[in-house]
């Protein structure tokens, strides 16, 4: 049995059936919702509300103008000034209008000339052997050493050197350098005490230095007058000779 081809499809003809059922749905009024659920979508109102607008909303879109007693008391920084309707009203004098004036430049001003020597090394080329020595040295890295395969050293020796025999003078320089033989090395940070510090007695001027100092605190004394008066016998004391000369500035 043979399928049918493309052009079999095309000279067919829809019966009653297929045309009813290719007509679009339509909505039936009672399938609209209710209960506060209606449609959002709105009916477009008609293009004679898209006109110009109204007096009244002409009025309200105007902007909102300072009081009066803000334009007075406002700072110099302020970009709007008032201007009365005398000064929009003036007519300036001749004077005013001459002061107006561009300045024009003098009769005999001469604007600035063009040089008149000409650079010819500014013209020339430069040839390739000049380029070349101008151009940067290359360095060859030293330091880095291609390997053949990836077992190999990363620094290779010849044969020679790996042969080779140290003399008895590169092997007492290859040596360490040695310590003096006073040398006493770092303490660390432990040791032993010995048993007669363990059993020493200080003495009473021992303890008597080891007291820490007592002063006064500060919360006390600056609400102590006397604190920081000077005593009778500091004012009667008298400078010996050597701190006066000390006390001479120096003379240069």
């Amino acid at each position: 049995m043979s399928e049918p081809t493309v052009s079999c499809y095309l000279c067919a003809h829809s019966c009653d059936r297929i045309r009813e059922l290719a007509e679009p749905k339509t909505a039936a009024c009672a399938n609209a919702p209710s209960c506060g659920q209606e449609s959002t979508i709105w009916e477009r109102p008609p293009l004679v509300n898209f006109g110009l607008p109204s007096d009244r909303l002409l009025k309200l879109a105007e902007p909102k103008k300072c009081h009066p007693a803000y334009l007075q008391q406002r700072p110099r920084q302020s970009s709007e000034w008032p201007v009365s309707p005398a000064a929009m009203n003036y007519k300036a004098t001749p004077w005013i209008r001459k002061l107006a004036q561009p300045k024009v430049l003098h009769p005999e001003f001469q604007p600035a000339r063009e040089v008149p020597t000409q650079v010819t090394n500014v013209l020339a080329r430069l040839s390739s052997r000049l380029q070349c020595l101008a151009g940067p040295r290359v360095m060859k890295a030293t330091s880095c050493y291609e390997n053949i395969y990836p077992e190999a050293v990363i620094r290779p020796v010849s044969k020679l050197a790996q042969e080779t025999t140290a003399s008895p003078r590169t092997l007492e320089l290859a040596m360490a350098k040695r310590l003096h033989p006073d040398f006493v090395p770092m303490r660390g940070g432990e040791w032993p005490v010995t048993q007669a510090a363990k059993q020493a007695v200080a003495t009473p001027r021992l303890v008597e230095l080891a007291q820490p100092c007592k002063r006064p605190p500060m919360s006390f004394a600056q609400f102590n007058p006397d604190a920081f008066t000077v005593k009778e016998t500091a004012k009667r004391a008298i400078c010996s000779p050597r701190i006066k000369e000390l006390a001479q500035p120096i003379k240069r």
